[in-house]
């Protein structure tokens, strides 16, 4: 297995849904609480990175794996077949992966306090379940309702809460101004998934994939993706209005223009090679300036 391929395996053009989810976690922490946990935070990028790649393997091997004959999807389109990859080589390497990951995750746990141990099992459960199973999370109109919050959210607050767990508070207004830091990842995040099961519609239900699409309707669906656009815009004004952000971030609208050029684009054509990544690039974008723009401020918070 080249790299190229082992990179294309684990979608590393995707990894910015969760980088970007946790250095905000890791900013926030910084601006709310002033504590880093440098040593712990490490740990958990590499557990979440490992993670993160392992399900994009899994759903890549599921995918083959349930594929009809109908079509080519398995020859042409999966990486898999495309490459004539060993299954169990991959099989292998996705386990590894998670199992490096888990024992990490274990002792986080261990040092930190049982809530990280349900917030990770929830990670996992949600990971490992959306593309496997009888009845898959990503084959159900449910694959955006868990990948924005468990990336978009769920990142995020178990990286406040590493950072911060000596002193960290579970109360509504804690949790809530952790909701809204990160909902515009989770937006995007979610955005993704819909625009990709958009595009995918059809070979979709050929391999009898329903998704949130297929009982909507694309119409309703496009809708949907702008709303959560729009969603995503407010809460990212909300959070320096409310100043549980830094005011530097209002400075990240200055790629808005961006981001609605992106959404029109796709709001007017769907196909996949085309304008798919108008999602990925509105979620880089966006997550990259609202990120950027709360950096900014991190020297100036001592003084």
């Amino acid at each position: 297995m080249t790299v190229p391929v082992f990179l294309e395996l684990v979608e590393i053009k995707a990894k910015t849904a969760s980088i970007l989810p946790f250095l905000l976690g890791a900013c926030f922490s910084w601006f709310n609480y002033h504590s880093l946990n440098l040593g712990l935070l490490v740990m958990f990028f590499i557990a979440m990175f490992l993670f993160n790649m392992a399900v994009d393997i899994l759903d890549n091997y599921n995918d083959f794996q349930n594929a009809t004959e109908e079509h080519d999807y398995k020859k042409k389109t999966n990486i898999i077949g495309r490459e004539n990859l060993s299954l169990k080589l991959v099989f292998g390497i996705m386990v590894g992966m998670i199992a490096v990951s888990a024992i990490i995750g274990l002792f986080l746990s261990y040092v930190t306090g049982w809530p990280l141990l349900i917030m990770g099992g929830i990670c996992y459960l949600v990971g490992i379940f959306y593309s496997s199973g009888p009845r898959p999370l990503s084959s159900l109109p449910l694959g955006e309702v868990f990948s924005g919050p468990t990336m978009g959210f769920m990142i995020t607050l178990i990286c406040v809460y590493i950072n911060s767990y000596q002193n960290f508070s579970w109360g509504l207004v804690n949790v809530g101004a952790i909701l809204l830091i990160s909902l515009p990842n989770t937006m995007w995040i979610s955005n993704l998934m819909l625009a990709n099961n958009i595009c995918d519609l059809a070979e979709d239900e050929k391999n009898k994939r329903f998704t949130l699409v297929h009982y909507i309707g694309k119409r309703h669906s496009l809708q949907l993706f702008v709303i959560m656009n729009f969603v995503a815009i407010i809460a990212l004004v909300a959070a320096p209005v409310l100043k549980i952000a830094p005011w530097t971030m209002l400075l990240s609208l200055v790629a808005l223009p961006v981001i609605v050029r992106q959404v029109m684009i796709f709001f007017n054509k769907q196909v996949k090679k085309e304008t798919f990544s108008c999602a990925i690039k509105i979620l880089a974008i966006g997550a990259v300036s609202q990120t950027l723009t709360f950096l900014i401020y991190m020297p100036f918070i001592n003084n």
